[in-house]
């Protein structure tokens, strides 16, 4: 018998380590491939939280936490939100559908019937097709159960569940509006059977007092609409008695939703998840947890934007210490542009010092003006966006459905979110000019286009200014608007007269926007 020789020994040996580690390598290469398809996406969506409002983009009140998603990820100045109000820009978020398409899904009733039907193409849905577990936590006011509305003291149905969530933990509409409860998948949290919810929105139900009739045990005055049921030392929106075991207390809001979001993390840590966070800060009435009381030296509305900082802070950290930050693609962003005086005397204005919640910007909340839509918007993903990136791509939030189908390779189905696009490359910092143009949507649904750099404002009669507290420009003028965002991002010159070319274009390309569908 003939023995191997010492070097046909040594090339064998040699053959299976180059085996092994290529073997090794096509392993994690195959591992980085799906994580690249199917990243854990963390959604982060703040409420009423101004394009000036976060230190990264030139805010006043240290937001370190936001900041470092900036510093690590990609920060985009030209990003939309599709409304100027809470509800609508939520809908299309999570539809890819323009809300004003339909009637009725303006700003909701805390005790509206679910918008989003069972069957809708959404957001979570296209993502829990592609093997992702998925949960909303926070402000959902988005409307709950059948044309009837809900039922607080049965099961709530359809919601959250219905359209694509695996589990739900949210706050039925806003914090200024009754119930004042939290909503647990179908049910709410801790309410006792012998003490059921009665909730309306037209006429006082039971015997609690409200700020109208009992401004003596306010310990949060209202300034205008805010003068209904007293819960917790604050008049809302809404008339409610009953569920006393299931009342919230306002300061423990902002802890509650950093513990379900967190809990659902360390449940799902080892499958790919969609965590859908829509913050209750820096909504009113804000009412900061105590240890974030006086953080600021800007009242309660710096207070609770420095409470916002710190729940983004517990999110990041845990998947820090879970080793998951790497596999995270990470969205921060906001529903709308700011207010400051929305129906309680928090003195935000006069607390407001040189802090410019719009920036440069002109408008805020429910205006048709820049900062009515234009949010600040930062992406983090790391190995795949470089750090410290900025990126001027032109993008809407109507968009994230289409770009999250594409990214987990989902097809949409034919007729559903028809507004939507696939901005996978401009969402990852790959394109820098994003869309050609986008619809936004003021208070009363009146609607402008912005293509390129250039938008267009209809005529329309309504108020140059809101009318009942807030003091904010409209945008809303009996004549033709036009102007150059590039040159003029404050919207100070109106340049219509001089480029009847462009504004007659632009007029065209909106109305075949809303009578196409697209």
């Amino acid at each position: 018998m003939k023995h191997p020789t010492r070097i046909q020994v040594c090339t064998v040996f040699i053959l299976l380590l180059l085996s092994c580690k290529k073997s090794g390598q096509e392993e994690k290469t195959g591992t980085n491939t799906d994580q690249s398809r199917h990243p854990n996406i963390v959604l982060i969506y703040s409420d009423d939280l101004g394009y000036g409002d976060i230190s990264c983009y030139g805010g006043s009140i240290a937001t370190p936490h936001i900041d470092k998603l900036a510093d690590e990820g990609l920060k985009f100045t030209n990003a939309y939100t599709t409304a100027a109000t809470c509800t609508p820009s939520r809908y299309s978020l999570l539809t890819g559908e323009y809300a004003w398409r339909t009637r009725g899904r303006g700003v909701a009733p805390g005790d509206a019937s679910s918008l989003i039907k069972p069957g809708t193409e959404t957001l979570p849905g296209i993502l829990r097709k592609s093997g992702y577990k998925t949960a909303v936590v926070g402000k959902w006011h988005l409307g709950l159960g059948d044309e009837n509305g809900p039922d607080w003291n049965g099961k709530i149905s359809p919601g959250p569940l219905e359209i694509g969530f695996d589990y739900s933990f949210i706050i039925p509409a806003t914090g200024d509006r009754v119930p004042c409860v939290f909503v647990e998948n179908h049910h709410v949290v801790n309410l006792k059977a012998d003490d059921p919810i009665r909730v309306s929105y037209k006429e006082k139900t039971g015997d609690w007092p409200t700020g109208k009739e009992n401004p003596e045990l306010l310990t949060t005055k209202w300034s205008h609409g805010h003068d209904m049921t007293i819960v917790n030392g604050i008049s809302r929106i809404g008339y409610m008695t009953g569920g006393k075991a299931a009342l919230w207390r306002d300061e423990d809001i902002a802890d509650k939703l950093v513990e379900k979001s967190t809990a659902f993390i360390r449940k799902n840590k080892e499958k790919p998840f969609f965590l859908y966070l829509a913050t209750h800060d820096i909504h009113v009435p804000r009412i900061a947890h105590e240890r974030f009381q006086g953080k600021t030296d800007r009242g309660p509305r710096g207070d609770v934007i420095a409470q916002l900082d710190w729940a983004v802070g517990e999110i990041t950290r845990l998947l820090e210490e879970l080793d998951l930050e790497d596999n995270t693609l990470i969205i921060f962003s906001s529903d709308n542009g700011p207010v400051l005086d929305d129906g309680y005397r928090d003195r935000a204005r006069e607390l407001l010092g040189n802090h410019r919640p719009s920036g440069i910007l002109r408008g805020g909340k429910y205006s048709a003006l820049e900062a009515g839509t234009r949010v600040p918007m930062l992406v983090k993903w790391t190995g795949h966006i470089p750090p410290g990136a900025e990126s001027a791509a032109l993008f809407s939030q109507v968009d994230i459905l289409g770009s999250f189908a594409a990214g987990t390779g989902q097809s949409i189905t034919t007729g559903q979110a028809p507004d939507t696009q696939d901005q996978w490359e401009a969402l990852t910092g790959k394109d820098r000019q994003g869309r050609d143009g986008l619809v936004q949507e003021a208070i009363g649904s009146v609607l402008s286009y912005v293509k390129g750099d250039y938008k267009f404002i209809p005529p329309n009669p309504g108020n140059a200014r809101i009318t009942w507290g807030p003091d904010i420009e409209t945008g809303f003028s009996g004549e033709e608007q036009l102007y150059d965002l590039r040159n003029d991002p404050s919207e100070k010159k109106n340049i219509a007269l001089q480029n009847p070319g462009l504004l007659q274009k632009m007029k065209k390309e909106l109305d075949s926007i809303i009578h196409s569908g697209k």
